[in-house]
């Protein structure tokens, strides 16, 4: 089995932002595997999978065990993400095996895409607002809060979980996007009185079993390669840990909003735009949304710039 070095560093790289940001691994992992290194959507998604199905447990158990999980929320997420992911990988076997099913995955990966690209943005302004109200982050938790205070009492709405989880399902079955980048944002829509560290865990822990439904899926009908998958955890497992120490003391805000940009580019890439038409709508992208930012600052109280806020949002 040949072993990709190259590959292997793209991983680290893409594990430190991970460790950094809390980013879904799948929304900027496969489109690194296609866009950099040539491999087939089919085969990037499969293979990713396996590798995140492998690495998943561990962030949901240290939650799991700081009582930051709502249980009931896990289980109705994953009422309709399990089966939907396994049904994801049916899907995309189904549309054929050659040059067509690879061209569907990879349209179906710049809609995820757009849609992750378009959660960050969402959880930028949430958080923005926030700060204008003079309130906690939902982000964050209160200073001097520990994470294992208990998860506050919510109703939990049954039949728009589930659809959530089915959706999520789907997303990372087809594409890989989604566990991470989709779910958490529809959740924090949803549920707004959970925080942040109780968000992330919950959201975790049903990640689980809906990455080992779909990685069951694409060992058995997708296109798994065991050499992308080495090479992948070869990079990331070392990636998340690093990323991690250093997170307290990286500017998320900024990062996140280059993130947004990175995966705005990927998508289009994905959709096959010429780099010229690329280069146009990304500069008319970025020119618009530094626009619209300024005034929703300057409209909620705050002043016009503050990348480097000191709540970093």
């Amino acid at each position: 089995m040949h072993f990709d070095f190259t590959m292997a560093a793209g991983a680290l790289l893409v594990s430190v932002i991970v460790g950094l940001t809390g980013m879904g691994g799948g929304a900027l992992m496969t489109p690194m595997l296609t866009v950099l290194f040539g491999v087939p959507p089919l085969t990037a998604v499969s293979s990713d999978l396996v590798a995140a199905a492998i690495m998943k447990p561990v962030g949901s158990l240290v939650h799991l065990r700081h009582g930051t999980v709502n249980l009931r929320l896990v289980g109705w997420l994953c009422a309709g993400s399990v089966p939907s992911a396994f049904c994801g990988v049916l899907i995309a076997r189904a549309l054929g095996d050659g040059s067509g099913v690879q061209d569907v995955i990879g349209k179906a990966m710049g809609v995820a895409l757009l849609m992750a690209a378009a959660g960050l943005a969402i959880r930028g302004y949430l958080a923005m607002k926030d700060r204008a109200a003079r309130r906690p982050g939902r982000r964050t938790a209160a200073p001097g809060s520990p994470a294992s205070l208990p998860p506050p009492v919510i109703a939990v709405r049954p039949v728009p979980t589930v659809i959530v989880g089915i959706v999520g399902g789907l997303s990372v079955g087809m594409t890989s996007v989604g566990s991470g980048s989709l779910i958490i944002v529809t959740l924090l829509a949803l549920y707004p009185m959970l925080k942040a560290n109780h968000l992330v865990g919950t959201d975790l822990l049903q990640a689980v079993p809906l990455v080992w439904a779909a990685a069951l899926g694409h060992i058995l009908f997708g296109d798994f390669h065991l050499a992308v998958t080495v090479a992948l955890l070869a990079g990331s497992i070392p990636g998340v840990i690093i990323g991690s120490l250093i997170s307290a003391r990286a500017p998320g805000g900024l990062i996140r909003r280059v993130l947004a940009f990175v995966l705005l580019a990927s998508a289009l890439k994905m959709f096959g735009l010429g780099n010229a038409a690329m280069l146009w709508i990304l500069l008319a992208v970025l020119v618009g949304a530094a626009a619209l930012w300024t005034l929703l600052r300057a409209a909620h109280g705050l002043r016009p710039i503050g990348i480097f806020d000191r709540q970093r949002g």
